[in-house]
């Protein structure tokens, strides 16, 4: 009797079943008139259904009441009056398994996105709050339990999180205090103007592309960095403003300049003007600068000034130059003439052609300086020749001179005569000390008597 058949039912059913319904007629019969036993016998059929209805996460009464179990016990989920029990079941098996999953959705984004931990919680929650008061037959403990441990992995994102963001704020102060450093630094040291300038601008932007510190750090850096900003921009106006000032007075100083330039423009008196145009430069360089503009206008009256003088000069020198080159080319042939004299065999009609070289040659004028020690120099060789060649032939025509030789000669070789004997009577006496003073002496006489017979021989021509 306990055999089942394909539909899930058993022979025990069915006799069951009859029995149920003759006790119902019988009732019916016995007790009440208007007894319906149809509607019995369907009460007891939805009873049987539910029998076997059942499930380990829930099940369906006779009346249709669907049931979920929990770790609490049972709870009503639903009723069902549209069909069979299984039915019933497989319904509400399928919202829980839409809960599931949300749940499975949830489990999945944690793991796999940057959810974060706040979003988590929120969707845990109200997944709790959709699990307690499911209308659903399914594993809601296990669903339960799954939303709880998903809750203990947010909490660790939540601190790593709270962490990360302790460690990007830390790092936030870092780059922050860095760029206010450097702005404080700047407006302490800066002389540069424009690059200082361009680097605070700079300086703002990172400022702007850095995360955020803490809150109330990053206000104390913020004020600092504000008020180096504004320190900046005051000090950079007071020194434009100073220079501005500056300028004026340079632009006032180098217009007398001018003044003074263009009155000398027109000098001809070259040495002392261009002296004095070296110290206006000198003056120039130390007036400082004015603004660009005066500046130009006022070094192009400066330049045209000092152009004016030493261009004039330039030319003087240039014509002053080639008559001077001209002077040279005579003296060259004077000094051609002059060498033409030597050697000389007549002094006397060598020196009177001197005379008219040199009376030609101070008549001819200045030479350029490159050429003047060389012309100079040629000519004094000249003269210095003739000197000498006169100085000669006056000691050869002088009887007194002429005397004095003879007189050293003779003198000279009665010495060696002498001493020609003494060396001979050394030598007999084998006296060798003696004899070796004596043609030491001796030697030293007839070198002498060399010379003096070489002079002797100039006085004699």
């Amino acid at each position: 009797m306990s055999g089942k058949r394909d539909d899930g039912s058993s022979s025990e059913d069915a006799l069951l079943s009859s029995l149920y319904l003759h006790l119902e007629e019988y009732a019916a019969s016995r007790y009440r008139a208007d007894y319906d036993v149809d509607r019995s016998l369907e009460r007891y059929t939805a009873w049987l259904h539910s029998k076997h209805a059942n499930d380990p996460w829930g099940r369906v009464d006779e009346n249709g009441t669907v049931f979920v179990r929990t770790a609490e016990g049972e709870r009503e989920v639903g009723s069902w009056q549209a069909g069979s029990p299984e039915e019933a079941l497989d319904f509400f098996k399928r919202k829980f398994a839409a809960l599931e999953t949300e749940v499975a959705l949830l489990e999945q984004r944690f793991v796999t996105t940057d959810l974060s931990p706040a979003q988590a919680q929120s969707t845990i929650e109200r997944l709790l709050v959709s699990v307690k008061e499911a209308r659903a037959v399914g594993d809601l403990d296990g669903l339960r339990a799954r939303l709880e441990a998903l809750t203990g992995q947010v909490d660790s994102r939540r601190e790593e999180a709270k962490a990360a963001r302790e460690h990007a704020r830390a790092e936030a102060s870092e780059i922050k205090e860095r760029i206010v450093a450097e702005a404080e630094r700047i407006v302490a040291e800066a002389t540069h103007w424009k690059v200082s300038g361009e680097r605070m601008r700079q300086l703002l932007e990172e400022w702007k592309a850095a995360p955020h510190a803490d809150r109330a750090v990053e206000t104390a850096l913020w004020k600092r960095f504000s008020a180096a900003r504004n320190a900046f921009t005051k000090r950079r106006k007071a020194y434009f403003a100073g220079l501005e000032g500056e300028r004026e007075s340079a632009k006032a100083r180098k217009e007398k300049l001018c003044a003074e330039a263009e009155a000398l423009a027109s000098s001809t008196d070259w040495g002392p003007t261009a002296s004095a145009f070296r110290d206006l430069m000198r003056s120039w360089k130390e007036a400082g600068r004015a603004g660009r503009a005066d500046e130009e206008v006022l070094w192009e009256r400066f330049k045209s000034a000092q152009d004016q003088f030493f261009q004039a000069r330039s030319a003087l020198y240039s014509a002053k130059e080639a008559e001077l080159r001209e002077h040279a080319k005579v003296k060259e042939g004077l000094l051609a003439e002059a060498e033409a004299l030597l050697p000389a065999t007549d002094l006397r009609a060598a020196r009177a052609a001197m005379r008219s070289i040199q009376e030609r040659w101070e008549k001819a004028g200045s030479v350029p300086r490159d050429a003047r020690e060389r012309l100079e120099s040629g000519l004094r060789r000249v003269e210095d020749a003739l000197r000498k060649a006169e100085d000669t032939q006056w000691r050869r025509s002088n009887p007194e001179a002429l005397a004095r030789a003879q007189g050293t000669v003779a003198q000279i070789k009665a010495t060696i005569d002498q001493l020609e004997k003494q060396l001979a009577k050394a030598h007999e006496r084998g006296d060798t000390k003696e004899e070796s003073r004596a043609a030491e002496a001796l030697a030293a006489r007839r070198e002498w008597l060399a010379e003096a017979e070489r002079t002797l021989a100039e006085f004699s021509g």
